[in-house]
């Protein structure tokens, strides 16, 4: 249960975010989709839900804006992806946010940004917070298909890494078949999870 003093920082960062969005209704639901997903999931793995409302109510904060903007940002802020630009601008709202939120929500923990910078491609030491905001992108209402049910099933069934890796093997699995550009790094992520869930299937 949230305290009043909790309830009204989330009001207020919701606030900012409906006056950022006004312009791109369908982007304000999705985002408010992950904040409610991230906070049911807080709640069932004993995350902290106020974190992850307000990572969820910020992880997109700078999707509205231009990629050239975004570029220009991330160079002054010394945020760099791998891989050609035009298949990695679309990650950088994640980072670029990440690093520029601070100053405007100076009383919210390093913890939330961490979890806005790495919910585009992760991480092979994700936290319990930075899983949940992933997976809540993932399966927010407004997600379709067979994957997000298979993964919305899972939730409160399955521990929250099981849930996780389960969310970024489709992920992959999903760049891999559009034949779109896979960020190097996924393979590395992908091989922790698998190996540690491979040593867990054997200890029980």
């Amino acid at each position: 249960m949230l305290d009043e003093d909790r309830v009204r920082a989330l009001a207020h960062i919701e606030s900012l975010l409906r006056e950022r969005m006004a312009a791109k209704q369908r982007r304000l639901q999705h985002v408010l989709g992950v904040a409610d997903t991230a906070g049911r999931l807080a709640r069932t793995y004993g995350v902290d839900e106020f974190e992850a409302v307000a990572a969820g109510l910020l992880h997109d904060w700078d999707k509205v804006v231009p990629g050239d903007e975004l570029l220009l940002r991330a160079t002054s802020l010394g945020v760099s992806l791998d891989g050609p630009v035009d298949c990695t601008v679309g990650l950088l709202h994640g980072p670029v946010a990440a690093r520029e939120l601070p100053a405007q929500f100076p009383d919210l923990p390093d913890s939330v940004f961490q979890a806005v910078a790495r919910h585009t491609i992760g991480a092979p030491d994700m936290t319990p917070l930075d899983m949940v905001v992933f997976i809540a992108d993932a399966i927010e209402p407004g997600r379709s298909g067979a994957y997000a049910d298979e993964l919305r099933d899972m939730v409160g069934e399955k521990p929250l890494e099981e849930l996780f890796f389960t969310c970024f093997a489709h992920g992959i699995a999903y760049v891999v078949s559009t034949g779109r550009y896979l960020y190097p790094t996924a393979i590395d992520i992908y091989n922790r999870y698998a190996i540690a869930r491979t040593v867990l299937e054997r200890q029980a």
